[in-house]
């Protein structure tokens, strides 16, 4: 049975690269103060995270069973990247949408007073992503510009862990490196047009993730009689102890 000094033993990929220039988030000066700012998803963590036990009863099992609080890789991705938030509150009722917010009047600039805007669901005909009846399509605006080093792309998606927000945003991929001084604006799926309720100044609305132009590309074949061993060695550890891949392989998503 594997030990744990034994995968300690094993050669270390943890190798860390220079930390490249962090992506800048810019807004209009007339805007400064008035706008959430974008936040590290990390320091965002979904609310139910911290909520929920670690450990529960199971009755198939008849025993303690440990919860996803414990899920190291579903908890670093989601912290990962970095979060955009919905910049007014807005209200859904009577079948609409309704914000109420003090936006100035920017003669200099052609930006939209409004926090959010529609897509016409014939933009989505032939997809999957066609709303079903009732249901529409929403864009959330964004008003930073995103800047990315040389070599960086920005991908964004459905913020992590919030299946319970009322939209689905899409995801997409921004060549964020050149496209430095437009906005990237985020639509979303409103599936149940019935749904009321508030999202607060601050919402997650899209997660950002920056990833590098040249990402490697992926390698199938047979392992050798060594992969054999040394993957044998890692699934005994994993099934005899606790916490192995967490104490001997995890590093986690880097500190800003």
């Amino acid at each position: 049975m594997a030990r744990l000094t034994d995968l300690d033993a094993q050669p270390s990929v943890r190798t860390m690269s220079e930390r490249p220039s962090p992506i800048v988030a810019r807004c209009h000066p007339a805007l400064e103060g008035l706008l959430p700012p974008p936040v590290p998803a990390r320091a965002a963590l979904p609310d139910w995270l911290r909520a929920m036990p670690s450990d529960v009863e199971s009755p198939l099992i008849g025993e303690a069973v440990r919860t996803l609080k414990h899920c190291s890789p579903m908890i670093d991705a989601l912290g990962l990247g970095f979060i955009l938030p919905l910049p007014a509150r807005v209200e859904a009722r009577g079948g609409a949408l309704h914000w109420d917010w003090d936006f100035p009047v920017i003669e200099d600039a052609p930006l939209s007073r409004a926090p959010l805007g529609v897509h016409v669901p014939e933009q989505a005909s032939g997809s999957p992503l066609a709303p079903a009846e009732g249901g529409f399509i929403v864009k959330f605006l964004n008003y930073w510009s995103l800047s990315a080093p040389p070599g960086w792309q920005i991908l964004f998606t459905h913020p992590f862990g919030h299946p319970d927000l009322p939209f689905r945003t899409l995801t997409g991929l921004v060549d964020a490196d050149g496209f430095r001084d437009g906005y990237v604006h985020f639509p979303a799926l409103w599936p149940n047009p019935v749904w009321e309720g508030v999202l607060e100044a601050g919402t997650p609305v899209a997660q950002a993730i920056a990833l590098p132009r040249m990402a490697p590309g992926i390698e199938s074949r047979v392992m050798t009689s060594d992969e054999v061993t040394a993957c044998r060695t890692v699934q005994e550890a994993l099934q005899s102890e606790r916490g192995v891949y967490r104490r001997s392989y995890r590093i986690g998503p880097a500190s800003a």
